[in-house]
């Protein structure tokens, strides 16, 4: 007699087709963020360090599908420990396609992994920066085209290694003129290019 139970097909087809469904989404929110990267952030000069990273593909992206808040947090401390393991990666982009869909969650969600920075001993080795569809600076309006200097098509934290941020901002002329720079250049384009811009990332890669 067989030990053990074989799993009926119908079962295993279920789980096959969730974890190739899982893989799809993944590369293709992978995709679209690169995108994203390159036409926005790039392209819009937004973040002038950015560019050496991406030609250096120094970026490590990481899709989290969870819908659920701890999940997703550890996560988030699962992306320090890599970063901790592995020095060719400059910087972590942890992306919540299917949570924090809401600008309120989304915040609440950024301040405990802040949280969970100092819990963890990693204040001052790692910072978190914000991106979100529905990002709103204090003080702004929601249809305010310097909203999506950090617009994004998904919920996300970008991990940095401080010492590195540091590095670049000693090398850089007048860092603290940037984000006004931005505010001003997306003002500059307006709501509708800026929002087409973004848009454009989501469509499907050639």
């Amino acid at each position: 007699m067989r030990e053990g139970k074989l799993f009926p097909n119908c079962i295993v087809l279920r789980y096959l087709y969730y974890i190739t469904d899982n893989m799809d989404q993944a590369e293709r929110v992978i995709g679209q963020t690169k995108n994203w990267i390159k036409e926005v952030v790039v392209g819009c000069n937004f973040c002038p360090f950015a560019a050496r990273e991406l030609k250096m593909d120094s970026i490590h992206y990481q899709v989290e599908q969870s819908t659920k808040r701890n999940e997703c947090l550890r996560a988030f401390v699962q992306e320090c420990v890599r970063l901790d393991k592995e020095e060719a990666i400059a910087t972590t982009l942890l992306i919540f396609p299917n949570a924090f869909l809401r600008w309120v969650d989304y915040l609440d969600m950024v301040a405990r992994a802040e949280k969970l920075l100092r819990k963890n001993g990693y204040e001052g080795i790692y910072q978190v920066a914000s991106f979100h569809p529905l990002y709103q600076f204090a003080g702004t309006l929601a249809d305010d085209a310097a909203n999506y200097t950090n617009r994004s098509m998904y919920p996300m934290l970008h991990v940095l290694r401080e010492a590195q941020v540091e590095k670049s901002l000693l090398n850089y002329p007048h860092p603290e003129g940037i984000p006004d720079r931005n505010i001003l250049f997306a003002r500059e384009r307006g709501m509708a290019f800026m929002k087409a811009l973004r848009d454009s990332c989501l469509q499907d890669l050639k």
